[in-house]
């Protein structure tokens, strides 16, 4: 029998949690159309250092 009580879950962030998922699947949606490696904002290529960094990045020059 398993005597430990449940985990409370009031500190997992859900909010953060849904965000990451909606981020990684505009990610793979802007991969399969060709346009992942491209800046939302100005249309240039966004380099590789940014994306190593954070792979879900739409912009040449994140602010976070």
């Amino acid at each position: 029998m398993n005597e430990n009580p449940p985990t409370p879950q009031s500190n997992i962030d859900l909010v953060g949690i849904e965000q990451d998922l909606a981020d990684v699947e505009i990610a793979l949606s802007r991969l399969e159309a060709g346009t992942y490696w491209t800046c939302e904002v100005t249309g240039n290529d966004i380099p590789d250092s940014v994306l190593e960094q954070r792979p879900t990045s739409r912009v040449a020059n994140p602010q976070r």
